[in-house]
């Protein structure tokens, strides 16, 4: 087989989900990383650190052979076994390093020298994350936005995820987006974020989307902040408002808080896992209790308590309702209220998960 040219081509790269070998220190890839990329690194922390010292005080040649002496013998042969396996694992892919220079040309002759033709990647990350930064303000200029709204509770990311054209926002945050919604997965950095937001959206413009549909969300889902570009198209888009019964909304988030990340602490953490959830809970209800009041709070703390320790004796977990619908109808509701009556000029439709699904393709066969 023909070996592939080094390229430039980010767009075709995450359009096409390409593998991709990050040749980059771990601290570099925690920083900020894209969703296709393993960090398989040239260079251990430490090691960079060690190199970065020599390159100040001695200049680029040494720096370079320190490099070369601190990844050699055991380590350079476990290091290119590594790349190795991933490269007979993802023929189509590319290597890079941060600006497509020393790490990723090193780590390709390397590849070349045990007889594998791997191509990397021109400018690498720097390339590609400066590329990403501007493809997203085209992307929304290319198509317009729909936004699902709701209370807390109507099931909005269900309905994301059961429309193709849209982009679930909460997913790619790894956050559910309210004060209670942390997973046990940590959330991306904020440039990660950033990275997977931008290809999300050049991917559904490729694909001729118009309208995307997406959550309404606020500034922030966990810790991460909306691009500004977003944000601002985001306020002034069409919503449809989902709206669910206080029953429906209370089910919904019994089987998303207490259910299904009850399972991941237990999968998680086993016999401690359910102790873990109850905690994480309560110092969630600690983190309002400010706008809760005092009293509110406590009574509150009390209800799940009760929840907790009866579904411990049991497995019953109809005490929930009692503190979910205290906090959906006490703490979540007057504020969606008041947020809604100040973007009622954007409400294009109301209705259960079915109609607003009906729609929002309605909607996208107009514009399409």
């Amino acid at each position: 087989m023909k070996p592939r040219d080094d390229t430039d081509n980010y767009r075709d790269i995450f359009l096409n989900d390409s593998p991709l070998l990050d040749t980059r220190a771990p601290v570099e890839f925690q920083q900020g990383a894209f969703p296709a990329a393993s960090n398989l690194p040239l260079m251990s922390d430490e090691e960079r650190h060690l190199v970065g010292i020599r390159y100040q005080e001695a200049g680029q040649q040494a720096a370079i052979e320190l490099g070369e002496n601190l990844v050699a013998g055991p380590v350079k042969r476990q290091r290119l076994a590594d790349w190795t396996d991933f490269v007979q694992r993802n023929p189509g892919g590319y290597l890079y390093c941060f600006r497509g220079g020393l790490r990723s040309q090193t780590a390709q002759r390397w590849l070349a020298e045990a007889g594998l033709h791997y191509p990397l990647v021109k400018g690498g990350y720097k390339g590609m994350r400066r590329f990403l930064l501007e493809e997203l303000p085209r992307s929304l200029e290319a198509t317009s936005l729909l936004l699902v709204a709701g209370k807390t509770g109507t099931g909005k990311t269900r309905v994301i995820t059961a429309l193709q054209n849209a982009l679930d926002l909460e997913g790619l945050a790894r956050h559910r987006g309210s004060t209670f919604g942390d997973l046990l997965e940590q959330q991306p950095s904020q440039i990660g974020f950033e990275n997977a937001l931008s290809i999300g959206f050049m991917k559904l413009v490729a694909a001729g989307v118009r309208p995307v549909v997406l959550e309404d969300e606020g500034r922030l889902i966990g810790r991460l902040a909306l691009p500004e570009d977003l944000r601002k198209r985001m306020q002034a888009a069409p919503m449809l408002v989902l709206e669910e019964s206080l029953e429906y909304r209370t089910g919904v988030v019994l089987e998303d808080y207490i259910e299904d990340l009850g399972r991941r602490f237990v999968a998680a953490h086993g016999e401690r896992g359910a102790q873990l959830h109850r905690e994480k809970l309560l110092s969630d209800l600690s983190r309002i209790k400010k706008r809760l009041g005092g009293q509110r709070h406590s009574e509150v703390a009390q209800q799940m308590q009760q929840a907790f320790a009866e579904q411990h004796c049991s497995g019953r977990l109809e005490l929930h309702r009692s503190w979910i619908e205290t906090l959906l109808v006490q703490y979540y509701d007057p504020m969606y209220e008041y947020q809604l009556s100040k973007r009622e000029d954007q409400v294009q439709g109301r209705g259960n998960s079915e109609e607003i699904i009906a729609q929002a393709h309605l909607m996208a066969g107009a514009e399409a």
